[in-house]
């Protein structure tokens, strides 16, 4: 299990430092940056105690606009190759959205509740 998770991570930092990759390794690196980006952001929602929808549609334009600068700047791509901006901005979204979601849910409620109010 070990030499799995480290494979896992080394290709994750390959795919993601890469600027010449195949189009799976690519699309394998927008992924994972958006899946480090929702686990970020999730707890920086959750300790700052952001709330609402505003802080969703903050973390969406973040999301999306990290992933633009990185097929932008960083690879260079011809967006079309890949389906166009929108293939590229749907590529894994629902999981980090999701992911996302779970790590502000869960810190915002252990920092507004405290474990001991809460088993009272």
């Amino acid at each position: 299990l070990v030499a799995v998770s480290k494979y896992t991570g080394v290709r994750i930092v390959k795919a993601v430092v890469s600027t010449q990759s195949t189009g799976d390794e690519f699309l394998d690196s927008v992924y994972w940056i958006r899946q480090i980006v929702a686990v970020v952001f999730g707890i920086l929602w959750g300790v700052i105690k952001f709330k609402g929808l505003l802080g969703i549609m903050v973390y969406v334009i973040i999301n999306l606009g990290i992933i633009l600068l990185y097929y932008t700047r960083h690879h260079e791509i011809d967006e079309e190759e890949y389906g166009g901006h929108w293939e590229l901005a749907k590529e894994g979204f629902l999981t980090s959205f999701s992911l996302f979601l779970v790590f502000w849910i869960i810190l915002y409620t252990l920092y507004v509740q405290p474990l001991a109010a809460v088993t009272s």
